[in-house]
């Protein structure tokens, strides 16, 4: 078990447990502890993982947009971009996790391209379609599209100047992660929340977390004594950020709930390949690319060109591979990746002869709900089973961020942001009054 960034000696009821160190959870600690009314050193990030980021965090595709919601998470959209822009300007994101404007770019192959845009903005990715359907922006045929693009028919612009922008989310989770621990957030992974401990009242009094992920009995002790396998952590506020895998955690840890976490997991294979046609001498200037291709290579293509010469195309999902156990158990699909592979080929130019360089192979499990809307809510005591209460007023309760499918990298500040706000008893800067839990 380790726990880094922890005073070992400093863990009192009261404290917040986030379950998740991706980049919801990491979002979350970040704002919380710089809320001013939470203490960074009780704040708990508790992770399974051994090894971070090695899933939907890490290995997204890092596309932001400002407007391409659908009204139920319009208002958290719009936070969230401008909350990426603030964070950049602050901090040389350009610089530490590739932060840039973009372009978005419909790339159609049938005559009716009305097909390709158009929509709720919620159902594309349960479809199976192209994200540019979400787009709100008006279209501008005969766009030029980028040096490293082979085809070059058929392109149509479907972002508005100052709307869309690119991250390396890999980066950006490493220095989220990096932040929280400066201000004193306590990390502990490799372990599993096993079980919550009430008070005489019935009131979330703390969880236990597992080395194991067996119940060992044992009071709190300090949590750099590695010796131990389990520990009870004293937390009034628990959050739940686990991504695909938010279910199990919250049917773990509330067995005798009968509530239903609307989430399921879509897998997804990407390639990340190098970008021949980039110049380092043009690295502070260079525009990125968000190209959005119909389907008719038996998946619906997404490339990103990110600073740095990096090209990521996604696109291929499936609801039949099964979620496993961990991030760390994530089987790559040879023959998935090798139809990855001829799509990139086709649509990536080649340069002075130089075949394809593949970086990184990479299967993640997005956290989707069937109505396409993410999960930002304090969960209702009704709704944890066997008659457990938690505090009120910003001292207590049980929340839920997740859900956000093919959205979590854009969404991540601002759900950050209203989730201390939502765990602080403070009003939220979004709107999230559709983004609850169903009765």
């Amino acid at each position: 078990m380790m726990s880094a960034g922890a005073n070992p000696e400093r863990a009192c009821e009261g404290d917040t447990v986030i379950l998740g160190a991706g980049i919801i959870g990491l979002a979350t600690a970040y704002y919380l502890s710089r809320s001013g009314g939470t203490r960074p050193e009780s704040i708990h990030v508790v992770d399974s993982s051994a090894e971070l980021f090695q899933c939907a965090s890490g290995f997204a595709g890092g596309f932001l947009a400002k407007d391409w919601f659908a009204p139920s998470s319009a208002s958290l959209g719009a936070l969230s971009f401008g909350l990426h822009q603030e964070l950049a300007e602050a901090h040389d994101g350009r610089r530490t996790w590739g932060y840039a404007p973009s372009t978005g770019i419909s790339l159609s192959s049938v005559e009716d391209s009305e097909s390709a845009v158009g929509g709720s903005g919620e159902d594309w990715l349960a479809d199976g379609t192209s994200r540019a359907q979400a787009t709100k922006s008006e279209k501008s045929v005969g766009a030029k599209g980028p040096v490293w693009l082979k085809m070059k028919e058929g392109l149509e612009v479907i972002s508005q100047k100052g709307t869309v922008a690119q991250i390396d989310p890999l980066r950006f989770c490493q220095w989220l992660l990096a932040r929280c621990l400066e201000r004193g957030v306590q990390l502990h992974h490799p372990v599993r929340a096993i079980s919550v401990s009430r008070d005489a009242e019935s009131q979330l009094s703390g969880i236990r977390i597992s080395k194991n992920g067996t119940e060992t009995e044992c009071m709190y002790r300090p949590l750099l004594n590695r010796h131990l396998l389990t520990i009870t952590v004293p937390c009034t506020r628990l959050v739940i950020t686990s991504g695909a895998w938010s279910p199990r955690v919250f049917s773990t840890i509330f067995p005798k709930s009968t509530t239903r976490i609307p989430i399921s997991s879509l897998a997804g294979h990407s390639l990340l390949v190098r970008n021949h046609y980039h110049s380092p001498e043009n690295a502070d200037t260079e525009v990125c690319h968000a190209l959005f291709a119909t389907d008719d290579v038996g998946f619906s293509p997404e490339l990103f060109s990110r600073v740095g010469g990096e090209l990521y195309l996604a696109g291929l999902n499936s609801t039949t591979i099964p979620l496993p156990e961990q991030s760390s158990d994530v089987k790559i699909k040879a023959d998935a990746i090798e139809q990855m592979k001829k799509c990139a080929a086709g649509m990536i130019g080649a340069v002075d002869g130089k075949d394809m360089e593949v970086l990184r192979e990479a299967l993640c499990f997005r956290p989707v709900t069937a109505s396409g809307r993410p999960l930002v809510c304090r969960i209702p005591d009704a709704k944890l089973g066997g008659g457990l209460k938690t505090r009120g007023d910003g001292e207590g309760g049980v929340f839920l961020a997740a859900g956000h499918g093919a959205w979590g990298i854009c969404q991540a500040p601002g759900t950050g942001l209203v989730m201390a706000e939502l765990i602080e008893g403070r009003p939220t800067s979004a709107n999230i009054s559709a983004l609850v839990l169903p009765s």
